[in-house]
């Protein structure tokens, strides 16, 4: 269901008990079942009772120094009480567990989840006990090649249930889902739905929004599904003005209500509009980790410190790389009023033609559209980053998936990342046509680092395979170790600030000449931990590309982007 935290909900949030199970003998072993000696001869080598502890939300690897690098399965255990009602239903709501999960409830398996980004929940209705409840989580980062994403990683594997879980409860017929947004290309219309679930799906539903003195009705049909549409005169939401409005949502059954920001994002030509006005897009890419902390960003205080980062470099938008983050991120950013590209984890290795892939990629994409639909500041979906599976599969599949997007929300930009452009006599050739699917040529490059600038930067050319349509620069930069004084400042191999700073500076003098380009995003604003970083001296396991060092120290590049993002002109969009 959308919107938990506006819900009747119980934290289950806190200490888990666990036991640590990197053979996966667990399963075997049917720890689940916490089976206890009978008789003297009796014995089991597994128990709960005597093991260590973890906090929930958190990530295993970041709690236990003997299982820092885990890559496999942890049991997690939870006793609770409830008093279940024949008037009410329950579910067990996670945010995330990476990256599969099983889940029983009082020993008995209740349902199993694949992918570590989205939400997931199950009803418990009928099989929770009056009184003490206990569910056991079996959670398995394990990479997969088959999995989402695959086998290749640049960022570090954090494992475990990293997420908030909630018991909820509702009423025997509730709202499940609704979509409250701006009709595509409208700034005064809204045209959405609601949908209710239950034993009485027909229901007459109510809109109410009190500052704008709304109140809309509708009827739902014999599935629960209601059409709203009505018309208001909205202050519009955008970074400068992050306006957000209380939006009640009744039915004869139940009441939900969340704060809604109403804007129109959208293409025309080789401009991105908001609210009908050019807009440049001053990013910055994130990844979901608290580098202060070394450790998974969990919480709100830890998305505020990311997002406050991103609005001193001078950011309107951030690109939450390279899969969905937590709730309180798309929450806080739609008060901050900064705007969020949301990503699916289809990333570099995955094998498009592996079997079930494609119904993979289809459930993340729903939970993650699910969940984040009425987010105003929410205005990309992304659904790959640097695809190398050059296989009639992968485009296929990847126009499909464009497709369904646009069917579940057409209120949004779609694109896909991606760095197979050819660079040759100083002239980057943007070939793939998999662009012709998707709104925004999105396009990483590292000139200046992995590939050496073949001419002067200002001199750059772009031949680009589709001339009509926006460009993004969503990744560029290079590695620098905060205050590193160890040798040549010219020279790569020293990590050198003065050397990212150069990189910076010639980007700049590129983005000048750059063809339709409506946008930039360096990679990225702080230093993360990245297993497959290994120089002893610069990286010890952190990727070092970014403008902040992992203790939040400004390195020179960061001023560099400062400076350009204060001083970008509006005339790249007249």
């Amino acid at each position: 269901m959308t919107n938990v935290y506006g819900r009747d909900v119980v934290s289950l949030n806190g200490q888990w008990d666990a036991i640590i199970d990197p053979t996966g003998i667990g399963d075997w072993r049917k720890v689940w079942e916490e089976r206890k000696p009978a008789k003297k001869t009796d014995f089991f080598e597994y128990s709960f009772d005597g093991g260590p502890s973890l906090t929930v939300p958190g990530s295993f690897n970041t709690q236990l120094p003997e299982i820092t690098f885990l890559e496999g399965t942890v049991w997690y255990k939870k006793t609770f009480t409830a008093q279940p009602s024949k008037h009410k239903r329950l579910f067990l709501h996670f945010g995330g567990v990476n990256y599969q999960a099983t889940v029983y409830l009082n020993g008995n398996k209740i349902g199993d989840h694949e992918g570590g980004f989205t939400p997931f929940q199950f009803e418990i209705t009928d099989t929770i006990r009056n009184g003490e409840n206990t569910v056991i989580v079996k959670a398995d980062n394990r990479r997969l090649k088959d999995g989402l994403p695959g086998l290749g990683y640049d960022w570090f594997n954090y494992g475990g249930i990293t997420r908030d879980v909630h018991l909820v409860k509702t009423n025997r017929s509730f709202i499940e889902d609704y979509s409250i947004q701006l009709k595509s290309h409208s700034l005064d219309e809204v045209e959405g739905w609601v949908k209710v679930v239950g034993d009485k799906p027909s229901q007459t539903v109510e809109i109410v929004i009190p500052e704008l003195n709304i109140s809309h009705r509708a009827k739902t049909n014999d599935k629960g599904l209601a059409k709203v549409n009505f018309k208001s005169e909205f202050d519009l939401w955008s970074p400068q003005n992050p306006r957000l409005y209380q939006v009640i949502i009744k039915t004869e059954t139940d009441t939900v209500s969340e704060t809604i920001g109403f804007r129109s994002i959208e293409v025309s030509g080789t401009k991105i509009l908001l609210n009908g006005e050019s807009i440049f897009l001053k990013g910055v890419n994130i990844h979901e980790e608290n580098p202060l902390t070394a450790a998974k960003a969990v919480s709100e205080a830890d998305a505020r410190l990311l997002l406050t980062w991103a609005k001193d470099l001078g950011c309107n938008i951030v690109r939450l790389a390279h899969y969905p983050h937590n709730e309180y991120m798309a929450k806080l950013a739609d008060e901050m009023g900064l705007m969020v590209w949301v990503e699916l984890p289809v990333y570099q290795q995955i094998e498009f033609s592996a079997p079930g892939m494609k119904e993979k990629m289809d459930l993340m994409l729903t939970e993650m559209i699910r969940r984040d639909r009425n987010r105003s500041s929410v205005v990309i979906w992304s659904l790959s980053n640097e695809t190398y599976d050059f296989t009639p599969q992968r485009n296929e599949m990847l126009a499909e998936i464009a497709k369904t997007t646009k069917r579940l929300d057409d209120t949004r930009l779609i694109t896909s990342v991606i760095n197979n452009q050819g660079y040759d006599n100083n002239t980057v050739n943007v070939w793939d046509t998999l662009y012709r699917h998707f709104d925004i040529l999105s396009i990483n490059e590292y000139l200046g680092w992995y590939v050496p600038w073949q001419g002067k930067p200002e001199d750059t050319k772009w031949k680009l395979s589709i001339n009509n349509k926006p460009v993004f620069i969503s990744e560029f930069g290079g590695e620098a170790l905060y205050g590193s004084n160890f040798g040549p400042k010219d020279e790569a191999a020293y990590w050198s600030e003065e050397y990212q700073e150069r990189i910076y500076k010639d980007q700049v003098k590129m983005f000048a000449n750059t063809p339709n380009l409506v946008g930039v995003a360096p990679w990225l604003l702080v230093d993360y931990r990245s297993l497959g970083r290994m120089h002893p001296v610069y990286q010890q396991g952190w990727n070092r590309k970014g403008l902040l060092s992992d203790k939040g120290e400004r390195k020179k590049a960061w001023h560099v982007m400062k400076t350009y993002f204060d001083n970008v002109e509006n005339s790249l969009l007249k």
